[in-house]
């Protein structure tokens, strides 16, 4: 194959991901069974209560942003971690309004976080996310037993929880 052709396809591969919006995915290089990593992201408290220095979204829930992912993973409690940012994603709105069902489902089982990128660019070098939303569902134990790129259903988030509450006990 010749370069300019190499060029041309490697062009076309940038530009459809650069189109994509906030449903591009791409793999966030992780697998069942790896440690999460752990690193301070902002918190409410650290924004002195000023939600819009930690989220782009408009219907904020105080409880996804009282830890930071390093705080919560030396809980012992599993975690869910939500990559959204719905500044610039329709369905990364839609995915916090059902995390927020969620939250109060499982609110004393688990930790709910919303990262946004806006607020904590470093947590998604961190954890490889290339597109929103992402949803990374973390045992008590801080190991990544669940990941999902894009939006989900109730249904399917719910059963990814239950399985991982029933493999932490």
């Amino acid at each position: 194959m010749s370069k300019g052709y190499l060029l041309q396809v490697s062009f076309g591969v940038l530009l459809l991901t650069l189109l994509g919006g906030c449903e591009q995915h791409l793999s966030a290089g992780f697998t069942e069974g790896q440690k999460a990593p752990s690193l301070p992201t902002k918190t409410l408290a650290d924004a002195d209560g000023n939600f819009s220095k930690v989220t782009t979204y408009r219907q904020p829930d105080p409880r996804m942003y009282q830890y930071s992912v390093d705080k919560a993973l030396l809980t012992g409690k599993p975690i869910i971690l939500e990559f959204a940012t719905p500044g610039h994603c329709t369905n990364c709105d839609e995915q916090l309004q059902m995390l927020k069902a969620i939250a109060d489902k499982y609110q004393d089982q688990m930790i709910v976080i919303h990262i946004d990128q806006y607020a904590n660019p470093q947590a998604y070098r961190a954890y490889n996310v290339m597109g929103d939303p992402w949803t990374f569902i973390i045992d008590k134990n801080g190991i990544v037993r669940f990941e999902s790129a894009g939006r989900m259903l109730l249904g399917e988030l719910d059963a990814a929880i239950k399985r991982t509450l029933l493999a932490s006990s």
